[in-house]
């Protein structure tokens, strides 16, 4: 289990993160400067937070009022930098031994080499220096290098933003299977949410330097609360809103009136729904709508829209349909189901 509690001042930006999770597989989801990764360094020891406390499997790594910072190699992690962080005069097989250390029998040592290199796929690269192989080979290498040392949790810097996408999604199911293989937890930093749908179990959600929300990564889609969570989850259709009875609700910016089949929160702020919840089939709920355009992308048509009587000049919505779907010749209404509108704070 992890425990984060901690604060750290810089000029300008102020962390203040508080988390505890038993849960495998963990995403620090957010956007870029957020606080992620100094997160994610703080745990490490990478970085010492001005206060707080840090624990990994029941051991303290960090508390400041006892004045205890154990050093990296004392917190039993493995770091996957963004760059891998291979040294560069090393071959392979040498890169893989430093994770080693503190195995001293040399038949061991090379056992361990075999099997990291055959559960990787890197047994033929092993005389190779870190300049002769591709990103994701010396990604491969970097977590044999850390699994070989038998951490207790595994840290994933932001893995995949150096490689393409064909070979980032090759490496994101590779990933997946190592991790759900791997005996400890893991937590990973990332800005992409398809991603942390993939490899996460649970969402920790950090902007300007403070969790937001943190959740089941699957209700945490389904149910983000807030409106800077359903932001980073994705959705980009808002409408201001405000409640005028138990189950009723006005999208200001739509101008329509919806009648919800469960209570609106007191304190609801805006109206949220995701351009593949709309339908051209008949739901729970149905307005006239003005298309704008529709636009041909790779696998969907985006077509952009506002409801009957919505302002002109607010925002489109946009609303994503499959390839596969035969479009009518004039779209004139969207159609949603009440599950799909998301009541944010």
């Amino acid at each position: 289990m992890i425990k984060v509690h901690i604060k750290k001042e810089y000029p300008g930006f102020s962390l203040k993160v508080d988390f505890e999770s038993d849960i495998k597989n963990i995403a620090l989801l957010g956007s870029s400067g957020c606080g992620k990764s100094l997160t994610l360094k703080c745990i490490a020891g990478i970085i010492k937070p001005d206060e707080g406390f840090i624990s990994i499997d029941d051991k303290v790594v960090f508390d400041s009022e006892k004045h205890i910072n154990l050093p990296p190699q004392k917190r039993e992690v493995g770091y996957l930098f963004q760059n891998y962080a291979l040294f560069p005069n090393m071959t392979v097989k040498k890169n893989i031994l430093t994770g080693l250390h503190k195995e001293e029998n040399k038949e061991e040592k090379n056992k361990k080499i075999e099997f990291y290199s055959k559960l990787l796929h890197i047994e033929e690269i092993l005389p190779n220096y870190p300049h002769e192989i591709s990103g994701g080979q010396a990604q491969r290498v970097a977590l044999a290098r850390i699994l070989a040392s038998k951490p207790k949790i595994l840290l994933l810097d932001e893995p995949f933003s150096a490689l393409d996408s064909f070979l980032r999604n090759k490496l994101q199911m590779e990933m997946k299977e190592i991790l759900n293989n791997f005996e400890g937890q893991s937590i990973m930093v990332t800005h992409d949410r398809d991603e942390a749908y993939l490899l996460d179990k649970e969402i920790v959600l950090i902007d300007n330097g403070q969790v937001i929300i943190q959740k089941e990564t699957k209700e945490l889609f389904d149910d983000p609360e807030y409106y800077k969570a359903a932001v980073l989850s994705g959705c980009k259709n808002f409408s201001k809103a405000y409640k005028i009875g138990e189950k009723d609700v006005v999208a200001t910016d739509w101008g329509i009136t919806l009648h919800m089949n469960k209570s609106v929160p007191d304190d609801i702020q805006y109206i949220g729904i995701r351009a593949h919840n709309f339908s051209l089939e008949k739901k729970d709920i149905s307005f006239k709508i003005n298309v704008h355009d529709i636009t041909e992308e790779t696998f969907n048509n985006l077509v952009r829209f506002r409801f009957e009587y919505q302002n002109s000049g607010s925002d489109f919505i946009y609303w994503k349909i499959e390839k596969n779907v035969p479009l009518t010749k004039d779209i004139n209404e969207a159609n949603f189901s009440y599950k799909d509108i998301l009541l944010l704070k």
